[in-house]
């Protein structure tokens, strides 16, 4: 599942593979910045031979794989209503998690204290859960480097808070004059700078830093009895000066003349239609009811439809779906993933036809392959589980504007919400947050309360048409599974399906 602003992080003491895990308070009073002493703080934290000790421990009772992850990630909140700043907020998360794997096992701890003794706890009771009678040593460290797939001179989570509140400032006054009629502004604006460690009993020692920025623009329209809340968000793994060209003010008035606009939507049309998706976060669709279906874990275990498909066509000749954690600025881009992976490219389908799979270490070892660099997790609290990065549809050879032509009547789904997917099944279901009636090739009357709701795999079949105008959303979008939450961008040309049942107000859903 992916939502356009949700992040979740579990406050709570809980159990992992029935060991109970000690807890610690996460969200601080203050921070410390993120400033070169505490750019090395993780190195800093245990010397490689504590480290090595604690793989010892982890490895004591007989796992085939040791791992620490240490992190460090410091977050700020800003929120902006009523022409006011309402809370400014930092958080700092800090903490590592040992895991210790044999066979089909995994045993997990976690500490918020980078201390020597706390983490050696933390793998004693991780090697309990993950035992065999075979003991393995771990293999001496070496620090490996990535060349980085792009790199950040300036990032906006280390710009000063006048810098970043102005921004929310520019963005709430432009939205206010573009209409009379929008009544209210909020403005959403976080930022993140993490810091990783990662060391394994491979040998593998490798870290990385990573920075994200989101701000989040609802100007409220209201005329009569009608009301209407537009949206538009700026951001991505960005520099300052991207600002310069995406300014606050820009995002504002679209989302504001989005809001005017939809105050004289219409309810749409309920029933099966040609629809035609826009670009960017119209892939939210492809995420959803085909990229879940493509993780490894699933993939072995067999409980999603694309299990042993390699080879078939899973989809219409003219797509080509792409999974890339390289994108420079990307939400779901990084250097190396949450296992110490480099991040890939990786091609999915070809002309319709099924090329590969999403893994992580784990579930590549037990399929007898190679991680993909698709391990992720949401925080040292969590093991990491194969994930999407960036996944999108390659530009197709049709124009944007025939696209439309082709169409006598239906739906052009421009700005799609949030959806939900069922990966044993393939259905799902999508809010389409901005809609228009298509007439006779010509785009018309504004729609509202229009939901898409189909099966996944028969749905990418019925793609009729694939535009040249590709557009990767680097703006919002985190994808939630199996209770974790981590930054996944989506993306695609304009698309044309020859039918997807619309819901609209008369209709009833029937699925979970």
């Amino acid at each position: 599942m992916i939502e356009k602003n949700r992040y979740k992080l579990d406050r709570r003491s809980f159990l992992k593979g029935g060991v109970a895990l000690f807890t610690a308070p996460l969200w601080l009073n203050y921070a410390f910045g993120f400033t070169e002493e505490t750019r090395d703080i993780l190195e800093k934290s245990l010397s490689d031979e504590d480290f090595k000790k604690i793989l010892q421990v982890a490895l004591s009772r007989g796992g085939e794989f040791a791992e620490i992850y240490l992190q460090h990630l410091i977050r700020t909140e800003i929120q902006l209503d009523e022409d006011k700043i309402k809370s400014f907020t930092y958080g700092i998360i800090q903490g590592a998690g040992i895991r210790v794997i044999s066979k089909e096992k995994t045993g997990y701890a976690f500490s918020d204290d980078l201390s020597f003794p706390n983490l050696k706890e933390a793998a004693e009771a991780s090697a309990h859960i993950a035992s065999s009678d075979k003991i393995h040593k771990p293999i001496d460290l070496s620090l490996r480097r990535v060349k980085p797939y792009f790199t950040l001179k300036s990032p906006v989570a280390l710009a000063s808070e006048q810098k970043r509140i102005g921004l929310l400032q520019r963005a709430n006054q432009s939205a206010r004059d573009y209409d009379k009629r929008i009544q209210n502004v909020r403005v959403d604006y976080y930022d993140e700078a993490k810091k990783i460690l990662i060391i394994n009993s491979q040998g593998l020692k490798i870290k990385d830093e990573q920075f994200i920025v989101r701000l989040g623009i609802y100007p409220l329209a209201v005329e009569g009895s009608n009301r209407f809340e537009g949206y538009a968000s700026l951001g991505g793994r960005i520099d300052l000066d991207y600002f310069d060209k995406n300014t606050p003010e820009y995002g504002a008035r679209e989302a504001a003349k989005q809001a005017i606009i939809m105050l004289k939507a219409e309810d749409a049309p309920a029933g099966l239609n040609p629809v035609v998706a826009g670009p960017g976060w119209g892939g939210v669709l492809i995420h959803e009811a085909f990229g879940h279906s493509l993780e490894g874990d699933g993939i072995r275990k067999k409980t999603s439809l694309m299990a042993d498909k390699i080879g078939e066509k899973v989809a219409s000749e003219i797509v080509n779906v792409v999974d890339d954690a390289t994108i420079p600025y990307g939400r779901g881009s990084f250097n190396v993933d949450d296992e110490g992976t480099p991040g890939q490219k990786k091609l999915l389908v070809k002309d319709g036809i099924l090329q590969g799979y999403l893994y992580d270490l784990l579930n590549a070892k037990l399929m007898n392959t190679q991680s993909t660099g698709n391990g992720r997790r949401t925080s040292y609290r969590e093991f990491p589980i194969p994930r999407m990065t960036n996944t999108f549809i390659e530009p197709g050879a049709s124009d944007p504007e025939d696209i439309i032509k082709s169409v006598k009547k239906g739906v052009y789904a421009k700005k799609m919400g949030g959806g939900t997917v069922d990966s044993a099944s393939g259905n799902f279901n999508f809010l389409v947050r901005e809609a228009y009636l298509i007439e006779d090739g010509k785009i018309t009357q504004p729609l509202k309360n229009a939901v898409l709701i189909g099966n996944g795999l028969e749905a990418i079949k019925k793609i009729e048409m694939v535009g040249t105008d590709l557009l990767i959303d680097q703006t919002t979008g985190t994808c939630g599974k199996d209770g974790q939450w981590v930054y996944a961008g989506v993306g695609q040309p304009t698309i044309k399906f020859s039918e997807i049942t619309i819901g609209g107000t008369a209709y009833k859903p029937t699925m979970s």
